[in-house]
């Protein structure tokens, strides 16, 4: 593996679909998110994702089972990247805001 190059510690922890583990999916769409600078890794399924198929699992580990994200080490807060298969080059654009309900 290359020189760590995350600004956060390889044993900070992430969000990942449970997928990538289990089922071997490949990693289809990072966040990094804009509230509170966490990093989320998504198969390629569509639709709302359940809360028992996310895990949490160190970021360091993330990058042992797809060395392809390591280009997305500089992804700043408020982006996310994406890919059409496992081989295609990663695309980036700034996430829109998440709605918020001021009226709570």
């Amino acid at each position: 593996m290359k020189e760590w190059q995350f600004a956060d510690p390889p044993n900070v922890g992430v969000l990942l679909d449970r997928g990538i583990v289990t089922r071997g999916d490949w990693i289809a769409y990072v966040s990094h998110d804009d509230d509170d600078g966490s990093w989320q890794f998504h198969n390629s399924e569509t639709g709302p994702v359940e809360e028992g198929d996310i895990m949490i699992v160190s970021l360091q580990s993330v990058l042992q089972r797809d060395e392809s994200i390591q280009i997305l080490a500089d992804l700043p807060e408020g982006w996310h990247a994406w890919r059409s298969s496992k081989s295609s080059p990663w695309q980036r654009a700034k996430s829109r805001p998440t709605p918020t309900n001021d009226n709570e």
